[in-house]
C-alpha cells in the first residue's frame, strides 16, 4: 500500500496536475484566439472599464443575487471558497506543491483547515438537497451537476477522515489512497467540466464584449428575464 501512495504523490500527482494545467491553458487560448479573431479592432473602442468593473464585482456577487435563489447562491459562493482554499493552502497539500513547483506558498493552520472541510463539506450536501428537493433546480440539474458534487465530496471527506484518524473507522493507508486517487481524478476532469471555470470565470462575465453590448444592456436583459431587482 505505500508503494501505491508514494506513485500516487509522485509521478501520478505531476501526470494528473500538468493534464489540468495544460487542459485549463488550452482553454484561455482558445477564449483568447476567439476574442482577438472575432473583435479584431472592435476591441479598441471597447467599454474596457465596463467590463472589468462588472467582472470584479462577480468576486463577491452580492449585487448579482436573484430573488428566490439568494441561500442557494450564497451557499454556492461559499462552497466555492472552500473549495479553492483548502486544496492551496493545506499544510499537507503545500508541500506537494512546494515540491513539484519549488516555490514557497502559505499555509493554512490545521485547525482552520479541519473547519474549512467541514464546512464545505456540509455546502456540498447543502447544495445536493436543493439539487434534489427544489424544483426549480432540479428541472435544471443533469447527471453531471449530482456526479461533479459528489467527485468533490469524496477527498474531502476522505481527506479529513485521513487527517483525523480518530473519525476515521478504516485503515489510514487506505483512505489516504482514496484521498489521493479521488483528487486526482478531480485533476484530470476539471478541464472538461464546468469545473473549467475556475479559469473561464472571467471570460463568462464580460458579455459586453463578447455580445458588443452597450454599457448597461446586460442588467436590462437580467430585468427583462428576473425582474428589477435581477443584475449581471
Amino acid at each position: 500500500m505505500e508503494q501505491w501512495i508514494n506513485f500516487a504523490k509522485g509521478p501520478l500527482f505531476a501526470l494528473t496536475f500538468m493534464i489540468m494545467v495544460l487542459g485549463l491553458l488550452r482553454l484561455v487560448v482558445i477564449q483568447v484566439y476567439s476574442i482577438l479573431t472575432g473583435k479584431g479592432r472592435r476591441l479598441q473602442n471597447a467599454p474596457w472599464r465596463k467590463i472589468f468593473s462588472e467582472a470584479a464585482s462577480w468576486v463577491v456577487p452580492v449585487r448579482h443575487l436573484i430573488p428566490g435563489t439568494k441561500i442557494f447562491s450564497t451557499v454556492s459562493y461559499l462552497f466555492h471558497v472552500g473549495v479553492l482554499a483548502v486544496p492551496l493552502f493545506l499544510a499537507d497539500h503545500i508541500a506537494l506543491w512546494e515540491d513539484f513547483l519549488k516555490i514557497n506558498l502559505p499555509e493554512l493552520n490545521y485547525g482552520l483547515a479541519d473547519f474549512l472541510t467541514l464546512f464545505t463539506i456540509a455546502c456540498i450536501f447543502i447544495l445536493l438537497g436543493f439539487r434534489i428537493f427544489s424544483p426549480r433546480l432540479r428541472s435544471m440539474s443533469r447527471l453531471s451537476d449530482y456526479a461533479l458534487l459528489f467527485a468533490i465530496l469524496i477527498p474531502f471527506i476522505s481527506g479529513y477522515a485521513a487527517h483525523n484518524p480518530r473519525y476515521n473507522p478504516f485503515p489510514w493507508d487506505a483512505m489516504m489512497l482514496i484521498h489521493l486517487l479521488s483528487a486526482e481524478l478531480l485533476f484530470v476532469i476539471i478541464p472538461f467540466t464546468k469545473l473549467a471555470h475556475i479559469v473561464l470565470f472571467f471570460f463568462d462575465r464580460i458579455s459586453g464584449l463578447h455580445w458588443q453590448l452597450r454599457p448597461g444592456s446586460g442588467d436590462k436583459v437580467a430585468e427583462a428575464l428576473y425582474g428589477k431587482e435581477a443584475r449581471v
